[in-house]
């Protein structure tokens, strides 16, 4: 199961007199991951490195650091905290001792990973629409069944027969739901996915 984090978090090391500062929090597209870079970057700092993994799209910037040192551990801290739809942002300021590419790619990694560690996170769940079509008289029953399946309603409209739901829920609950939305209407009620 993959996670997201509930809002921004930070977390703050110093390693060998360098001050590492690590933002993260959830994003939903690249656009609002690049957003969040640019609105927490800090032009005084060493460096502003940063990764971000959304679905299949990923990327990331080592900002100045030896390539490969700084982004792309980072982007594997994210993979490897089981994390999706989140940008880690990680603030260097230089404190006058070099770490080496070993040593940076433990820091941003270490850093990056012990932030998202500590986050407070939430299981991203895949969801489906179904568009169903329920009698008036089956409505509060099937209603009462939303809870049980995870149901949220992203429309209702009402006509002359009944009530026509726009419904999302879990992909792996939806054909459990469809069996019971039909029994319990009796095969009267319509149900596409």
């Amino acid at each position: 199961m993959l996670y997201t984090l509930e809002s921004l978090y930070s977390y703050e090391e110093e390693i060998k007199k360098s001050r590492f500062l690590a933002l993260a929090g959830p994003v939903e597209s690249p656009e609002s991951a690049l957003d969040f870079v640019a609105k927490h970057s800090v032009a005084s700092a060493t460096h502003n490195c940063w990764a971000y993994r959304i679905g299949d799209t990923y990327r990331f910037n080592d900002d100045g650091e030896p390539g490969g040192t700084a982004g792309r551990p980072m982007l594997q801290a994210i993979e490897g905290q089981q994390c999706d739809q989140v940008v880690v942002l990680v603030i260097r300021w230089f404190g006058g001792i070099k770490l080496g590419s070993g040593g940076l790619v433990r820091a941003y990694g270490g850093v990056a990973a012990q932030c998202l560690r500590l986050a407070p996170k939430i299981p991203i769940v895949n969801r489906t629409i179904l568009q169903c079509h329920c009698p008036f008289a089956d409505m509060a029953l099937i209603r009462s069944k939303f809870g049980t399946y995870d149901v949220d309603v992203a429309a209702e409209e009402f006509d002359a027969q009944g009530v026509a739901w726009r419904l999302a829920l879990p992909v792996e609950q939806a054909e459990a739901f469809s069996r019971l939305f039909i029994d319990l209407t009796r095969g009267q009620g319509r149900i596409d996915q």
